[in-house]
């Protein structure tokens, strides 16, 4: 894998895992008001629901680029497709994408050395489930 495939990986999971705990906590305080919290049209709902709407919209966008560069990573590192759907869900889950970054450059690490992603107890024990 090119060194700069690896690095732009690691920039996106860390901006999109921030980004994602950061709309959880604006989400907080915008549906706060539901739970007793504080009052309808309070300031801290106002700011939530500002900030809501921001950070969403800078998600999405930038989950979008993430999805790109998991791709691509993941396709240079061979990674089996289960996988790879793990790593691309990973932006939506919050810390996810933490998880899923240190996975990714860990399997670059062994592609380096020249082991296989897939232990071959594991290759050899998801073929005999599958017979």
């Amino acid at each position: 894998m090119k060194p700069g495939v690896l690095t732009f990986y690691r920039i996106m999971a860390y901006v999109t895992a921030v980004l994602l705990i950061l709309l959880c906590a604006a989400v907080v305080l915008k549906y706060g008001h539901f739970v007793g919290w504080w009052a309808e049209g309070s300031g801290p709902q106002q700011f939530g629901q500002t900030w809501a709407f921001r950070i969403g919209v800078a998600h999405g966008w930038l989950y979008m680029v993430y999805l790109l560069v998991a791709v691509v990573a993941t396709t240079q590192l061979r990674v089996p497709i289960g996988r790879m759907l793990l790593v691309l869900l990973a932006g939506t889950v919050p810390f996810g994408a933490f998880f899923a970054e240190r996975k990714v450059v860990q399997w670059h690490e062994l592609r380096m050395a020249g082991k296989p992603i897939v232990t071959p107890q594991r290759a050899a024990k998801s073929e005999e489930s599958r017979a």
